[in-house]
């Protein structure tokens, strides 16, 4: 039995007494790209939705820059919910990412994009107390949040669908902003941090 010969890229095949090169049969069969998007993004849409990615890389980095580095009293507990924020922002960076290439925007979260962009207060590469961490996490993720709310509306008036795709990421940022910032509250004797707009 003779060996079967693997076709390598370039190399010629014969069918049926002709022969070709097996990349421009491939080339040969494509077909012309032609689609028709029924809805292209403005560039008003593009720089809000870019802000949004911005915003929630920044915060899914900042946020494992605390677990790594928080310290003190009630460290487990604060080092485990920062796990929960550094999942929603992932989560949330990549859907935006993805919402925009279908609505023909192209995202760009590279390192120095998300440090020229972020509207977020940096965070210390120190270690940090449990008590700053929640002070410094709580605005993040209440800016995040108002970075959503501000975009809000002008996305809606163009895109319902990218406006839905707010409303889930409002709904738990806020969620989780409440639940990291109530660890620094005094029950009857402090008020809730006002929203960022």
């Amino acid at each position: 039995m003779t060996p079967k010969k693997v076709l390598r890229w370039r190399d010629p095949a014969v069918v049926l007494g002709r022969t070709f090169v097996v990349s421009d049969v491939l080339h040969a069969s494509a077909p012309t790209h032609v689609a028709r998007p029924a809805f292209t993004a403005s560039e008003q849409l593009a720089a809000h939705l870019q802000q949004m990615l911005v915003d929630l890389t920044d915060l899914h980095l900042q946020g494992k820059q605390a677990h790594w580095n928080v310290v003190g009293l009630n460290f487990r507990d604060l080092h485990l919910a920062l796990d929960e924020v550094v999942d929603a922002a992932r989560e949330f960076s990549d859907t935006v990412a993805e919402r925009m290439r279908a609505i023909y925007v192209t995202p760009d979260a590279r390192a120095a994009t998300v440090a020229e962009q972020t509207s977020l207060q940096p965070f210390p590469a120190t270690e940090v107390n449990t008590a700053e961490t929640v002070d410094l996490i709580g605005a993040a993720l209440y800016a995040v949040a108002g970075t959503a709310r501000r975009i809000h509306d002008e996305v809606d008036a163009e895109d319902p669908t990218t406006a839905d795709i707010l409303h889930t990421v409002l709904e738990r940022l806020e969620q989780l902003a409440w639940m990291i910032d109530a660890e620094n509250r005094v029950a009857n004797k402090s008020q809730p941090r006002q929203l960022h707009r």
